[in-house]
């Protein structure tokens, strides 16, 4: 292959037959490297802000007279020496670097933060073990924690995770992890939080403008649902009578071959302008008219009412999934097995994702008609059968209780949105059975059937993509939001 030699020449050319797996070998090797040496390099440039930080500290220091005022020529000014002092360093930095001074004191307060509350994040990304967006990941989540020892327990469980998986995926974990270490219960924070809730309009170009509305996250993820139910149920309805997807009803308007996003925004203005404010008949109204698709995953001892605290008989339970719907269901999960203690009991989860306070997850779950009951490991909290109070579709539960995202590596398509894929093809003989089945985006189900891309199961629901130059990449299902608990050095049943 004939390459160029410089790089501001351009991309290589290549004007004789190569190998590509080979060429593909080498270069997925050498961007590995390359992402390794930035790691190193960033977690360098994260190492001399908060050097730059400290040095404004000292001279803002060395700018006060010896009790302390301001100097001479500040007097009468309102004066913040150390504020002054890491604007000035910004700014130094910000010219010397063609940067916005603004941006690099908050990266200087941000690089503080990581060397001072995060320094096992801080080691592995100097290794380059994972970049800099797994570091921002685990800061972030782990920001309202302030015990060392709570932060320490946090990284030694969200590194390793960072350190085999993308940030998304790592995101997901972190927050669960940050809940679990909070001191103060979710609930009384949401009771706080929710104080706060508001809807902004802000001024954007071209005659429009942006509303935004800060409100409970079952709220507003039913919200989101719904109108994404409603786009998909018009398309089908144009579909059936032969008008264009996505247009308007006869006689309404001429816009047609409208997106779901567009779809979305144009209900959305349809029932707040059209609708009628119904739902405040009752301080819960809100929760009781929502009938989106929102799954809940919540620890049976949550939907019982005794958050933190063990059965009468030492068991804990597992996890009630259900979601957010008056008519439909999508599980409910116990947690096989009698351990001897509990430890923290993990905050209720919407989508898998976003945390939600007890009483809410225990509303939205006595309005469920139905519900799915999902085993658990008692160890690893794996999902490992489903069964249902009335008769359905069995398997099907059990892997959306199982794959509540892509089964790709790094991808985080949530469950609602994947296929049902055989690992091993049904057209080849390949068995309609959990052990053969595992939910896939429509990007990774093609690319496992239309490319030189590999998967088999290992057993438990781990799948080991194989790609096209050999790499082995193992993809574990996402443990559901279950109680923590331990079992000494009892060999099973315990």
């Amino acid at each position: 292959m004939e390459k160029t030699s410089s790089l501001s020449e351009g991309t290589p050319q290549s004007d004789a037959a190569f190998a590509p797996l080979a060429v593909l070998d080498g270069m997925v090797s050498t961007l590995g490297s390359l992402e390794s040496a930035i790691a190193s390099l960033q977690a360098l440039r994260e190492y001399t802000l908060a050097l730059a930080s400290r040095v404004a500290e000292v001279m803002a220091a060395e700018d006060k007279d010896d009790d302390g005022a301001a100097p001479a020529g500040f007097k009468g000014a309102r004066w913040d020496a150390a504020e002054l002092a890491q604007r000035a360093v910004a700014a130094e930095i910000a010219t010397a670097t063609r940067a916005n001074d603004r941006t690099i004191q908050r990266q200087m307060g941000q690089a503080v933060e990581l060397l001072d509350r995060f320094p096992a994040t801080f080691h592995a990304l100097a290794q380059g073990r994972i970049s800099l967006a797994h570091a921002r990941v685990i800061q972030d989540a782990g920001a309202p924690l302030d015990d060392p020892t709570d932060l320490a327990r946090y990284e030694s469980v969200v590194v390793p995770c960072a350190e085999k998986q993308a940030p998304g995926r790592v995101r997901r974990l972190a927050v669960r992890e940050a809940e679990k270490a909070q001191p103060e219960p979710l609930a009384t924070r949401h009771e706080r939080a929710v104080s706060d809730r508001c809807v902004r309009v802000m001024p954007l170009p071209d005659g429009m403008a942006e509303l935004a509305a800060i409100l409970p996250a079952a709220v507003a993820y039913g919200i989101h649902d719904r109108l994404t139910q409603m786009a998909r149920a018009h398309d089908e309805a144009c579909a059936e009578t032969g008008r264009p997807v996505g247009s308007a009803a006869p006689g309404r308007s001429h816009e047609e071959n409208r997106n779901t996003d567009q779809l979305r925004a144009d209900l959305l203005s349809e029932l707040l302008l059209r609708g009628a404010p119904t739902a405040h008949d009752t301080p819960d109204g809100l929760l009781a008219a929502i009938t989106a698709r929102v799954d809940v995953t919540v620890p049976v001892l949550t939907l019982i009412g005794q958050e933190g605290a063990a059965t009468s008989n030492g068991s804990a339970g597992g996890a009630f999934r259900t979601d957010a719907s008056g008519n439909d269901a999508s599980g409910k999960t116990a947690r096989a097995g009698a351990p001897d203690t509990v430890a923290s009991q993990v905050a209720a989860e919407l989508e898998g994702f976003h945390p939600i306070d007890p009483a809410t997850a225990r509303i939205l779950a006595g309005q469920a008609t139905a519900w799915n009951r999902v085993l658990t490991d008692p160890i690893t909290g794996a999902v490992l059968a489903v069964d249902r109070y009335r008769p359905g579709e069995d398997l099907k539960r059990l892997l959306a209780a199982r794959d509540t995202r892509c089964r790709f590596p790094g991808c985080g398509i949530k469950a609602s949105d994947l296929d049902l894929d055989h690992t091993h093809d049904a057209a080849f003989g390949g068995a309609t059975e959990a052990g053969n089945l595992a939910g896939l985006c429509r990007r990774h189900h093609m690319l496992k059937h239309h490319s030189r891309w590999k998967v088999r199961q290992t057993g438990a629901g781990v799948l080991e993509w194989i790609s096209p130059t050999g790499r082995r990449n193992t993809d574990h299902p996402p443990i559901p939001a279950t109680t923590t608990v331990g079992t000494g050095n009892k060999p099973p049943p315990f």
